[in-house]
């Protein structure tokens, strides 16, 4: 499997600029951070979460763990990690824990770590484990129009 049909059509449908980085196989944000010798500051992950009765998307640098408390407040309601049985079948174009973090093609919301909101770059998943999407921070706004807010813990 290479990167998902569905993400390459919806960047090159949209024009944006972006470039794959193909690296050894990684299970981890930081593994593949470190496959692509990259900082994992570098790299975002996609966290799946409930927030209330509603499926989202965390997006935060791979060497930091989501603050449930902190985004709940937020958010305002009860927010808690989704289960890889709960959120399997919502990507069918993607491995399992390799989900790209634009929600838009997965009827999602999306959550932005403030801390990424200061890189130029942004690098993410692009639905395997050894493919990476690589493109400007400022188009991932532009796809993804996420919620931006202050929930990411340094791990």
């Amino acid at each position: 499997m290479s990167v998902s049909a569905r993400l390459k059509d919806f960047l090159d449908e949209r024009q944006i600029p972006y470039s794959v980085m193909t690296h050894s196989t990684a299970y981890t944000a930081q593994g593949a951070a470190a496959t692509m010798q990259i900082s994992g500051k570098e790299l975002a992950k996609t966290v799946v979460l409930w927030a209330g009765e509603d499926m989202i998307l965390a997006v935060l640098p791979a060497p930091s763990h989501v603050r449930l408390d902190q985004l709940a407040a937020e958010l305002r309601k009860p927010v808690r990690l989704a289960s890889e049985q709960e959120f399997c079948d919502l990507f069918p174009d993607c491995e399992l824990g390799a989900m790209p973090p634009i929600g838009s093609l997965y009827n999602l919301s999306v959550y932005v770590d403030e801390s990424l909101a200061a890189d130029e770059m942004i690098v993410f998943n692009a639905g395997t484990h050894r493919d990476a999407i690589r493109i400007r921070y400022a188009d991932f706004v532009s796809l993804v129009k996420p919620n931006v807010c202050s929930f990411a813990k340094k791990g």
